[in-house]
């Protein structure tokens, strides 16, 4: 039994920047990690060539700023370091490899019970919170959809949280699935490393280049969404053209709007629209199954892949384990 103020599940960007106001205001925490390091989903599931997909200006965590020098787009590197110097000014210090198993909310006593397992010697601790803070994130475990033959491709199928460079794809037919931007830049990353690359599109989505979506998060500070996305949508249709006859349609609701309404946020290119419009990366639509190392395409196209790459997000693995949710 271990009583706390405040008990914060997860060590990634969100469960530090927590920590660290806690501690702004001498309030006492304990935070719990199942991982064995802090910020998992950068040092273990990021393609290598990762870097945060927003200006700076919008990414730096509460009460410390990146150095001076530090580049507009942050690359996972400089990331992953930055978070180390942000644990040891705050004294950030997560009970690693503790997985947290159930949590329920006693109204009678005010409190949260919430039982976290030690992963390497199987001890569990119970513990007892004024607050329970879930810093776990949606980015807890892969999603890979349900297509059927799946199990029948005998070449390499991976999620991209294990895709790391496409060196290994050089010289073969690869379908990346999701275009998302993970997606999209993967499929990116896999033509400069010689790897003839197709990608699968069925929603509409918005694309953008990095210095629209931070002219679109500055002006939505001062202006109203849907005059932001007005411009955004002009600008983009005058920098890309129109992309509908390459497979790539645009959503009916602006980038901005969509992305505080669903959360669904723009694609920022980073050259694959570019690969997409001289026929290097080939845009293909819905599968309706696999058969062997065989796609089959709801347009009636069979193509043969030597590798698969799953850019199709995560799920949350929260509803495991928090069963009641209460709003106090």
């Amino acid at each position: 039994m271990e009583n706390v103020v405040v008990l914060i599940v997860g060590a990634g960007p969100a469960g530090l920047a927590t920590a660290a106001c806690l501690t702004q205001f001498s309030i006492p925490y304990v935070i719990v990690e199942r991982e064995d390091c802090s910020a998992s989903l950068w040092r273990k599931r990021a393609y290598d060539r990762l870097k945060l997909h927003l200006a700076k200006e919008f990414c730096e965590l509460p009460h410390m700023s990146y150095p001076e020098d530090a580049p507009t787009y942050i690359p996972k590197s400089l990331f992953v370091k930055y978070l180390d110097d942000y644990m040891e000014l705050f004294n950030i210090q997560p009970k690693y490899l503790n997985r947290v198993e159930s949590s329920k909310y006693d109204n009678d006593k005010k409190c949260w019970s919430i039982v976290a397992r030690e992963m390497v010697e199987g001890i569990t601790t119970n513990f007892i919170a004024k607050f329970l803070v879930v810093a776990s994130g949606e980015n807890s475990a892969e999603n890979i959809p349900m297509i059927p033959g799946l199990h029948s491709f005998p070449g390499e199928a991976i999620h991209s949280s294990r895709y790391k460079s496409g060196k290994s794809f050089s010289g073969k037919s690869v379908l990346v699935i999701g275009s998302g931007n993970s997606g999209m830049e993967i499929a990116y990353d896999l033509v400069t490393h010689g790897a003839n690359t197709s990608i699968v599109i069925r929603s509409p989505i918005h694309v953008m280049t990095k210095e629209l979506i931070r002219l679109g998060m500055t002006l939505s500070h001062h202006l109203p969404l849907n005059l932001v996305d007005n411009l955004l949508v002009m600008v983009t249709k005058f920098i890309f053209g129109d992309l509908s006859r390459y497979g790539i349609r645009m959503p009916k609701m602006g980038p901005m709007i969509l992305k505080s309404k669903i959360g669904r946020s723009a694609v920022i290119d980073v050259g694959t629209v570019g690969l997409i419009k001289r026929g290097i990366i080939q845009v293909q639509g819905s599968i309706t199954k696999i058969m062997g190392n065989i796609v089959k395409f709801q347009c009636g196209d069979e193509i043969s892949f030597d590798a698969v790459v799953f850019a199709t997000g995560y799920k949350s693995t929260t509803n495991m384990w928090l069963k009641v949710i209460c709003y106090l």
